[in-house]
């Protein structure tokens, strides 16, 4: 990621002193443009289209890789989180997932005592910052936890289909200083219909989801860790006769110590060991070798969590 940190370094003003010697009416036929930035390429120094390459302007300013440098630096910083941080990479949905986010006016009227109560929780938050309505942020019990203990075996994403602004609140919330997702964040800006590991700099052989909805995952199933769906406040979209009572109705939550995040983590740590076990790095790791895939789906794992719980208890589910 050094490349990456380089570019997002360099100064304003260098960049438009450069800029002002460039020869706009031509480009290079001999680079291969690998990486761009504000338009131009930063070896040939050439113009180059949007459509060469993929932007990652979530990541760096103005940022574009054509396809060889996405794929050499997928490797490359695998290889590297691998080697010198021993990490492994974690993409993690918001809504449903981490948290659970409602209008205020879609509070059901058995729930309308929490808006009185946010500013005694530390699991609740109000805001309306941008947006004309007001909204209540309700935080999935163990999250805190879950985000402490996952950073120490991995290099986080947020990947959500929420605007950049909610995302932002959100992690201003979770995350204010930055530690655990620093600016690894894509939203539907950047990614409006599905989700996909190609706008994540890792290769998928590294690479763990964390979701509760697998059809925006159309193409990566075999990397996602299914969670259940957090729902704490009253989904006013469903219309069902046998009307069930919310948690915020009911006054209570998801289980702490056996709810889904604290099971997945159970599930996450088991496959962090299983990539790294003793014919791994502390020999020589081959990456070629080693991939989450195949321990998230192996059949014949001994002693898993699976043989401790049931599904309904594990709160996620194998796909």
């Amino acid at each position: 990621m050094s490349v990456i940190q380089n570019l997002s370094q360099e100064p304003q003003s260098k960049r438009r002193k450069i800029d002002s010697k460039i020869n706009y009416s031509s480009s290079s036929t001999s680079c291969g443009h690998f990486f761009v930035r504000y338009g131009i390429c930063c070896n040939c120094r050439s113009t180059v289209a949007r459509d060469e390459g993929r932007s990652f302007n979530y990541l760096v300013d103005g940022l574009q890789l054509s396809d060889i440098a996405v794929s050499v630096t997928k490797k490359f910083t695998t290889q590297i989180t691998c080697f010198n941080d021993k990490k492994l990479h974690l993409v993690l949905d918001l809504d449903h997932t981490l948290l659970h986010t409602v209008l205020v006016s879609k509070l059901s009227e058995e729930e309308k005592y929490l808006v009185g109560e946010v500013d005694s929780k530390e699991d609740l938050w109000r805001f309306n910052r941008g947006y004309s309505s007001e909204f209540l942020i309700k935080l999935r019990p163990f999250v805190h936890e879950f985000l402490k203990e996952a950073n120490k075996m991995f290099s986080m994403y947020v990947y959500t289909m929420g605007d950049r602004d909610y995302a932002n609140i959100v992690l201003k919330v979770i995350d204010p200083e930055k530690v655990y997702f620093g600016d690894r964040v894509i939203t539907r800006n950047e990614s409006p219909y599905i989700k996909t590991l190609d706008l994540v700099l890792a290769d998928e052989c590294g690479v763990v989801i964390v979701d509760d909805t697998p059809q925006v995952w159309p193409d990566h199933k075999r990397n996602l860790l299914e969670i259940t769906k957090y729902k704490y406040f009253l989904d006013t979209t469903i219309h069902d006769v046998k009307y069930s009572k919310s948690y915020a109705e009911e006054k209570r939550d998801e289980s702490y110590k056996e709810g889904s995040l604290a099971n997945v983590l159970k599930v996450l740590k088991e496959v962090y060991e299983g990539f790294f076990s003793s014919d791994g790095v502390e020999k020589k790791l081959d990456i070629d070798s080693k991939d989450v895939r195949l321990l998230l789906h192996d059949p014949c794992r001994p002693n898993t969590t699976l043989a401790n719980f049931t599904f309904t208890n594990l709160g996620f589910f194998f796909l």
